[in-house]
């Protein structure tokens, strides 16, 4: 090749490089839909109702409510315990606010599970509540479905209900310490069913929380938030996923890694102004699923997020 033949080629592949985006930004997750109205949210979970409304419960005083017509504008719909929830206090120190929810629809009511604890501890419990309209105030405490005391190596917060494909009811929990657990409930009753406990995902005792477990074709999907909450902008947060054959796993990544060795496949991380995304729940809605969490803006608050999620050819979800 002659020298004024390879300083062309120089030019042109140096003039390539300057107009194609950086690898970063090709690979830039999408920001949250638009929402408006009251939309300051930590750890949200979300129903659609029969009149195509949707309910969100979240952390804080009494459990947080929030309902919206359209899913973009949302109003403060009160607290599921507005007149306090007494029985939690043992795990709270006292104070009001309880944790994580997961609300569903189920048997003609709504379902509530969440948890009672204080930041760093892991004397902790999560109890269920039902509704038969979801309102405030409407919410009957159904009791303790398992609780963690500091001698044992698992948290018992961040509960999600989980139905699987012959109607056994199941529910995964878990933060830090041993990682993500699953144990059997009655569905009778909503509450625990036998002492056997999984486990399903974890880190070496590494920072991995907030599971949801949802069926989709032939896999039954585990997301979990990886890294660290709750420190504004500086929040690390971010949704990984595995997927199973069975409920009870083993999950595994796209890499075949072991959810239980630390395995999960990233599917959102902070970019720009959306700092750790994460606390993640799914909702079908319309025929198509949605990613739902909390993420943190500039100014530290933390704001609802929403997305659509999407499959690819090897059924791995997608946030779009």
């Amino acid at each position: 090749m002659s020298a004024a033949r390879s300083r062309f080629i120089a030019v042109v592949l140096f003039a390539t490089a300057l107009l194609a985006p950086p690898a970063a930004a090709a690979a830039a997750y999408p920001n949250p839909a638009r929402v408006t109205g009251d939309v300051g949210v930590h750890d949200p979970s979300a129903v659609k109702r029969a009149d195509g409304s949707y309910l969100v419960a979240h952390t804080g005083d009494g459990i947080a409510l929030k309902t919206s017509t359209d899913r973009v504008a949302f109003r403060n719909a009160g607290s599921a315990f507005p007149n306090g929830a007494p029985w939690t206090t043992a795990y709270t120190g006292g104070s009001r606010a309880l944790w994580a929810p997961d609300i569903s629809y189920h048997n003609g009511q709504y379902y509530l599970y969440y948890a009672a604890s204080t930041f760093g501890s892991n004397h902790s419990a999560i109890f269920l509540a039902t509704s038969p309209s979801g309102a405030s105030g409407s919410w009957t405490n159904r009791g303790l479905v398992v609780e963690s005391r500091s001698s044992d190596n698992f948290n018992a917060i961040d509960p999600n209900l989980v139905v699987d494909e012959v109607g056994r009811w199941w529910l995964d929990f878990g933060s830090f310490w041993s990682g993500i657990k699953l144990i059997q409930l009655n569905p009778a009753t909503g509450l625990r069913q036998g002492s056997a406990m999984a486990a399903i995902a974890g880190r070496g005792g590494g920072a991995i929380e907030a599971p949801y477990i949802v069926k989709r074709g032939q896999y039954y999907y585990q997301y979990v938030s990886f890294d660290l909450c709750c420190r504004g902008a500086a929040s690390t947060y971010r949704v990984m996923v595995g997927r199973s054959t069975s409920v009870t796993g083993p999950y595994t990544d796209r890499n075949g890694v072991l959810m239980t060795s630390g395995g999960g496949t990233e599917i959102l991380a902070g970019h720009g102004s959306i700092h750790g995304p994460g606390h993640e729940a799914v909702l079908a809605d319309n025929g198509s699923d949605l990613l739902i969490y909390h993420y943190y803006a500039d100014n530290g608050a933390s704001l609802l997020g929403i997305n659509r999620l999407t499959y690819d050819s090897a059924g791995w979800p997608q946030v779009v």
